[in-house]
């Protein structure tokens, strides 16, 4: 036992939980898990901690949290509509829920040390993690904390226990085999991200696909999931490839850059290039012309993310999951 009355939060250090668990722990609330509650019983037996009427009173108002990370410093992030339907998929779940939710952009070492300043001050029950790179600093910070973690994706070189994923790798295959049934043989196509294993599943797809068509993968460019960046890619594909016919783009930001930059040179869509995107978010039903895209169910994945983290907080073992991706035909190719 310390010399002076232990504090809640040394409780909730000495358990290894967030004071959001102490605080259900000591009001007997539901939806603890029975490893939490033990950790806490045994924590506040070692310690002698004995709340007194009024830190009981604030403990039963109090709401636990949980916190979004996004591996991102971007003020543009919010306007990016992937990132906005993730959030609007999490923010769903946790409306039907006692919980609030903080968001944290941290790609950067300040935001990284915010990041970690969060979890250990307890302020969270639970982690979620988006848009990780690889070696990304926010994974070992957020396992380090003890605390529930659910990624969405899965970051390179490491499969997180719990994770919600798309069909990356499948639906860039599909993406491509669409391209193929048209009759297309000269495909390039724009991916981003190589420190981002989504970008790389998709990559991945796309150079399967060819190759059991037997068609070359050599016509590539990089950009970087922007609407501008698809537009430098592009030009790029177009200055070194000046014969392709079609062309696969790792995201619907991307794919209307490259249908810009098709338009400006005088390539005809779908007559002269095919362009298929992946995403499927709104900007994919107004480009000129509308795109053809591999839908990912982008909100759900926001949902799935945090009913995992949810059923975790609660003591449950839940499955990863793969979301499923499908093709959908607009005219652009």
């Amino acid at each position: 036992m310390i010399g002076r009355p232990p504090t809640l939060d040394e409780v909730a250090q000495r358990a290894g939980v967030s004071t959001g668990t102490v605080s259900r722990v000591l009001n007997n609330a539901q939806h603890v898990s029975q490893r939490a509650r033990q950790a806490v019983e045994r924590a506040v037996e070692e310690l002698g901690y004995v709340p007194n009427t009024a830190a009981r009173s604030l403990a039963a108002r109090r709401r636990g949290a949980v916190v979004l990370a996004i591996s991102s410093e971007d003020p543009a992030l919010f306007a990016n509509q992937f990132f906005a339907e993730v959030i609007t998929g999490v923010n769903a779940v946790i409306e039907e829920t006692d919980l609030q939710l903080l968001l944290v952009l941290a790609a950067s070492q300040r935001g990284q040390d915010r990041f970690g300043r969060v979890l250990a001050s307890r302020a969270a029950d639970g982690v979620l993690l988006l848009a990780l790179r690889e070696r990304d600093p926010l994974a070992r910070l957020a396992t380090d904390s003890g605390l529930p973690v659910v990624f969405g994706g899965q970051p390179l070189g490491h499969t997180p226990r719990f994770y919600v994923d798309a069909d990356n790798r499948g639906g860039a295959r599909l993406a491509t085999e669409h391209l193929i049934s048209l009759g297309r043989t000269r495909i390039a196509t724009i991916t981003a991200g190589t420190d981002q294993q989504a970008a790389q599943a998709r990559h991945l797809g796309f150079r399967e696909a060819l190759a059991l068509a037997g068609l070359p993968a050599d016509r590539l460019a990089h950009g970087d999931f922007s609407e501008a960046g698809g537009a430098v890619a592009m030009a790029a594909l177009l200055a070194e490839h000046p014969d392709l016919d079609a062309v696969f783009v790792a995201s619907d930001e991307m794919a209307a850059g490259a249908l810009t930059v098709l338009r400006e040179h005088g390539r005809q869509v779908p007559e002269d290039v095919a362009v298929v995107g992946f995403n499927d978010v709104v900007t994919a039903q107004h480009t000129q012309p509308a795109l053809t895209t591999v839908r990912q169910p982008i909100e759900a994945l926001g949902r799935e993310m945090t009913r995992m983290l949810i059923r975790l907080m609660n003591g449950e073992e839940p499955t990863s999951l793969i979301l499923p991706t499908e093709l959908v035909r607009r005219a652009s190719a």
